[in-house]
């Protein structure tokens, strides 16, 4: 599986990043796939696994948390999320299983604080402060562990996420020069890419309430 896909949370940030590449075997069939779902406009699932079974099962949970919000008036909170898509995964896996391993990471108002969690396709859940999916875990994790400190800053994460992707662009043998990172805090999801060798990552709110729009020094 040559997804990448990793993440790592602050006090009230998450920041995640996937790969844009979807692959079968030796053939490249595109390098613009957005592999991030937003949700509710304050949770965030990176997925890595087969295309179809990521793509049909977090449609899915994405509608289902939709309905959720429509029908009771309220927001599922990150850790009900984690939970309801731990749920639906465990069912499938003994009727239909999907080969899907997840970051689930989202901000919540009502505590002002922000979750990561790891969850893989035999539905094992974990809370976590970072992690990563894919070959990309067996170089990421450590360099995880040996940049993240308790408070640090939404800046120092993307610095950690910065190195974590110069790191599969040097390791990897196969081409993984595209990437999407997002970011959740307090005021909205904010989305950049990294495109082929450019050292600029653009970033821009998704959130149409929010008009936060800039081109940030992305270095390489």
């Amino acid at each position: 599986m040559t997804d990448c896909a990793f993440g790592i949370a602050g006090k009230d940030w998450v920041i995640l990043a996937a790969d844009s590449h979807v692959e079968q075997s030796i053939v490249k069939f595109k390098t613009t796939e957005d592999k991030i779902y937003e949700m509710d406009g304050n949770k965030l699932v990176a997925a890595a696994g087969p295309q179809a079974d990521s793509c049909q099962f977090l449609e899915f949970i994405s509608r289902n948390v939709e309905l959720y919000s429509l029908v009771n008036g309220v927001q599922l909170t990150t850790h009900a999320l984690a939970n309801f898509t731990r749920n639906e995964l465990a069912d499938a896996l003994r009727k239909g299983p999907y080969q899907v391993n997840m970051l689930i990471g989202g901000f919540d108002a009502k505590d002002g604080s922000a979750s990561l969690y790891y969850m893989d396709y035999l539905a094992s859940c974990q809370k976590i402060t970072r992690g990563a999916h894919g070959y990309a875990s067996y170089f990421v994790l450590g360099l995880l562990d040996k940049l993240y400190k308790k408070d640090m800053s939404q800046e120092e994460g993307l610095d950690a996420i910065n190195q974590c992707i110069k790191e599969c662009k040097n390791r990897f043998i196969i081409d993984k020069s595209n990437f999407t990172i997002k970011v959740v805090d307090k005021r909205c999801i904010t989305v950049g890419v990294v495109v082929d060798e450019s050292n600029v990552m653009m970033m821009w709110s998704s959130n149409k309430k929010n008009n936060i729009k800039a081109n940030k020094p992305f270095s390489q």
